[in-house]
Formats: C-alpha cells, sequence, structure tokens
C-alpha cells in the first residue's frame, strides 16, 4: 500500500439502510486531503469522514462538553433511537436529560470510531482509487488512531479541553488514550471495565471471533460485498462467543439456568433446545443485521494491538506523568473480561504518576456487561464524579458558568 492511503466518504449498504430509516441520521464530519488522518501503520488515511452524535447545549465558554466514547460493537447512538435496529440507545441508563451524564446541562458528543460500519470511514467505505469497497485493502487501525480522529472532530466542534471524557471497554481504551494523549485537553476522565493492554485470554477470544468470520465461504477473502454476499453464519458465530464472555455464569445462570425452550423434554438433536442456546443465536441473528463483518475484524484487532506502557517505553506511569486530569476508574466484581486487577494496574500507574485518582470496585454478578446495565450504584458513582469535576470547572446546575 502506498503512503497515502485514500479513503471516499460514498454511502455503504448499511448506511444506506440508515438514511433510508424514518429516522433522523447522524451528522457527518468531513476531513478532506489537507487534513489526513496519520495512522499508526505509517498511512495517511485521507479524505475520509467521522458520523457522530450530539446532544444538549453547548454553553458560551465552550466548558462543558462530554465525550462518551463508545465499545467494540456499539456506535454513535448513544441516547436516541438507533436507525437500523429502532432501539433505545446503548447507554440510555447513563445519558439523557436528569441522567449522570445529563445532556441538559452538559453537551454530549459521542462518535463512531474510525474502522467501524455507522457511517465513519471503514472497510466498507469505497476506496477512491478503485471504486470498490476496501475490504481488507483498509489500512489496520489502532486505539491511538481512533483518538486522533475524535480530536480532529472536537477541534471543528470548537472545544478546546473536554469537561470529561466516559467509556466502559474498547470505550475505556479510548478514555486512558485520551488521557496520556492529550493530557491538557482532558479536565476528567472515567475509565470503566478496561485495561491499559489487552490480555491473552481477550486476544484468544478475538482470534476465535475472526476465525470464525473468515471461516465463512461467504467472506470471500473480504470482498463479500463484490459478490453481493455477507458472511451472516460466521460473523454471528464469532458474536455469539463474544457475549458469553460479556456475562458472568451467575448471570448466565439466573437467566436461563438449564430450561428447555419451549418444550417439556430434549429432541435429542441439534435443535436449540436450552433457553441459553436460543438466547446466542438470537444475540447472534440479530448482530449481524446492523454490522459489517470485516470491521469485527479491524476493530477486535484494534483492541488486540492496544498496549498504553509499550508506547512508553515499558512504563505505565510514565503515560500519565504529571497529569492535571482528575480520574475515576471502576470495576465490576463479576467482570472476567476485564477483572478488577486490571483497574488496579491502571489506579497504581496513576498513583505513581502523581494524578488525582479515585476508584471503585462495584459488587454485581452481571458480569462485563453491567456497565451498560441497571446498577445503581455505578450511576451514583458517576453522578457523583461527573458533578464534582463540573463544580471544580465553575460549572452551575444550567451547565453555564456560575
Amino acid at each position: 500500500m502506498s503512503e497515502r492511503a485514500t479513503a471516499a466518504s460514498p454511502v455503504t449498504p448499511l448506511q444506506q439502510r440508515s438514511r433510508e430509516a424514518d429516522r433522523p441520521t447522524s451528522q457527518l464530519a468531513l476531513f478532506g486531503p489537507d487534513q489526513p488522518l496519520r495512522l499508526d501503520c505509517g498511512v495517511d488515511l485521507s479524505p475520509f469522514q467521522i458520523a457522530y452524535q450530539t446532544y444538549g447545549q453547548l454553553n458560551p465558554e465552550r466548558s462543558n462538553a462530554i465525550l462518551v466514547c463508545h465499545a467494540l460493537t456499539g456506535d454513535q447512538h448513544v441516547a436516541n433511537v438507533h436507525p437500523l435496529t429502532g432501539k433505545p440507545g446503548w447507554w440510555e441508563t447513563l445519558v439523557g436529560p436528569g441522567k449522570p451524564i445529563d445532556t441538559a446541562r452538559y453537551f454530549v458528543i459521542c462518535s463512531n470510531v474510525v474502522g467501524s460500519c455507522m457511517g465513519s470511514t471503514g472497510p466498507s467505505s469505497a476506496n477512491p482509487a478503485t471504486g470498490k469497497v476496501w475490504g481488507l485493502d483498509f489500512p489496520v487501525i489502532t486505539i491511538p488512531d481512533m483518538v486522533r480522529a475524535q480530536a480532529m472532530l472536537v477541534d471543528r466542534l470548537g472545544i478546546g479541553t473536554l469537561l470529561a471524557v466516559v467509556g466502559g471497554s474498547m470505550g475505556g481504551m479510548q478514555v486512558l488514550q485520551w488521557a496520556s494523549a492529550y493530557p491538557d485537553r482532558v479536565f476528567s476522565a472515567l475509565p470503566i471495565a478496561c485495561a491499559t493492554r489487552h490480555s491473552a485470554h481477550n486476544i484468544a477470544f478475538h482470534e476465535v471471533g475472526r476465525q470464525a468470520v473468515m471461516a465463512d465461504p461467504d467472506w470471500r477473502q473480504g470482498r463479500y460485498f463484490e459478490h453481493d454476499v455477507r458472511p451472516q453464519r460466521g460473523l454471528g458465530v464469532a458474536r455469539m462467543a463474544a457475549h458469553i464472555t460479556y456475562l458472568s455464569d451467575a448471570a448466565l445462570h439466573r437467566k436461563f439456568g438449564r430450561r428447555l425452550q419451549d418444550r417439556q423434554n430434549p429432541t435429542f438433536s441439534f435443535d436449540a433446545d436450552f433457553e441459553v442456546e436460543s438466547y446466542l443465536r438470537h444475540q447472534g441473528s440479530s448482530f449481524v443485521e446492523r454490522f459489517d463483518a470485516n470491521s469485527y475484524l479491524y476493530l477486535t484487532r484494534a483492541m488486540d494491538y492496544f498496549d498504553l506502557a509499550a508506547d512508553h517505553g515499558g512504563v505505565l506511569a510514565t503515560a500519565f506523568r504529571g497529569t492535571r486530569t482528575r480520574f475515576c476508574v471502576v470495576s465490576f466484581t463479576s467482570d472476567w473480561l476485564f477483572p478488577t486487577p486490571d483497574s488496579r494496574s491502571i489506579v497504581h500507574a496513576l498513583n505513581a504518576g502523581g494524578a488525582r485518582v479515585s476508584f471503585a470496585e462495584i459488587e454485581t454478578d452481571k458480569g462485563h456487561d453491567a456497565f451498560l446495565l441497571d446498577v445503581p450504584e455505578f450511576f451514583d458513582i458517576a453522578r457523583a464524579f461527573l458533578d464534582s469535576a463540573a463544580a471544580a470547572r465553575g460549572l452551575g446546575r444550567t451547565g453555564t458558568a456560575a
């Protein structure tokens, strides 16, 4: 691939379905050839676009902006009806009027990461050099690449310093990268259920998912759009395997146990006899309707490559040395994807770097997905932390300078 790659902004099939839906579509920030995104792989991505949503009003001082970073298969629709699924925003438990991230007080930004498939430039976008979908010719992206693109969006919106950057899982990785790369632009940071690097355990699960996608005959070496097919079976299996890691054994047992699905006796076949089997198949089939298979490969790989310490000479504390950003690190007791020791490592590095940091381990059996679910203790902690940050920055209850 040449030193300067290009990525146009045509409408992909997923985006077209979004635009055809009888609901508002995302805002788009277009960056031309004069504003390339420098990627860690050494490629300049240009032109490119970022799809994003905003909620609330930016105050005259431009001091009440909060950036929400989405997780692996999330998107920009954090607090509005999703244009493809018709479902509520993926974090409406936390974001909205009167919620901990109060859109009556804060100006909330959520962008679709570069490499994804909900409007931002990624492998399902068209390559202007060929007129075909990028597919695997799209350059490999990283968490720092995503954050650099978000910084360009924040610049475009005329915002110097963010009141807070908030996110869980892959979104939490972005929060940590923001705080490390742009410490003067992040007043407070709320990384949730995440780590400063992906573990071998998590990389292994991602590889299983990628291999499931690539083993699907309809994947066609990543060129399925050219053949008017999609690797639905492989992507569905990948989603099923990943979804297991988002839950805990206790949560699965409480929800399903060993109950049979709509029958009194087993069929002695390979149908979905158990409720948990039917649930996972539903998760897989519904996922393939809204997500691009190649984007799944790219985003899982971006998480695998994330290693904040390695980017700072192998010393994690160096990533945060001298920072003035306020931190609140949150973990959940039943999260085996990003267990509490991962969060404690973040806290230790922040302490070594002289940062102002608080830490909360929340007791729950809901697993990794707890940050997306109804966990009142988490809501209380998030609200208190953001209230404290707003007060320290001189914001009143209405989001304007006190």
